[in-house]
């Protein structure tokens, strides 16, 4: 092999790892945005801002929590619901079977889409596995149609 020829097959394998390094890039940005997703309830980007929603920077307006449902607040870490009207709980995004983000929120119901994992919107106790904790809950202040992490 001449020198031309080894440059060429070391400069193709560098450009062969560079492109599979930002294609994965790509894919794990993807895998991360928020979106409406089909189970009736919202994966949010931060409320704030660059606070993570935290030190009184609202996270979301009570409005925007649908009663029986709920909206996950992917960059905080919490999926915020509404199990009755006027009655908001929180916990934790993070499903307690492999650590997956929760994504939907629907009639009562938190799920996660890894596994199928569900959680009740009320307690986060587990609803059907198979996840065997429930999801823990998070510290929220409700205030003038506004609620903030505690």
């Amino acid at each position: 092999m001449s020198a031309a020829q080894e440059i060429q097959v070391h400069v193709g394998r560098r450009a062969v790892v560079a492109a599979g390094a930002t294609g994965l890039a790509v894919v794990l940005t993807a895998c991360g945005g928020g979106s409406k997703d089909s189970g009736g309830s919202d994966t949010v980007e931060p409320a704030g801002e660059g606070n993570g929603g935290k030190g009184g920077a609202p996270l979301a307006a009570t409005a925007d929590i649908p009663e029986g449902g709920g909206v996950v607040f992917a960059d905080q870490g919490v999926v915020v619901t509404q199990p009755q009207a006027g009655e908001f709980k929180a916990f934790s995004s993070e499903c307690t079977h492999q650590g997956c983000a929760v994504k939907g929120v629907a009639e009562g119901v938190i799920t996660c889409p890894c596994h199928n994992s569900m959680f009740d919107a009320a307690t986060g106790e587990v609803k059907g596995g198979p996840a065997t904790t429930p999801l823990p809950e998070k510290q929220i202040r409700v205030e003038g149609g506004s609620i903030t992490l505690a």
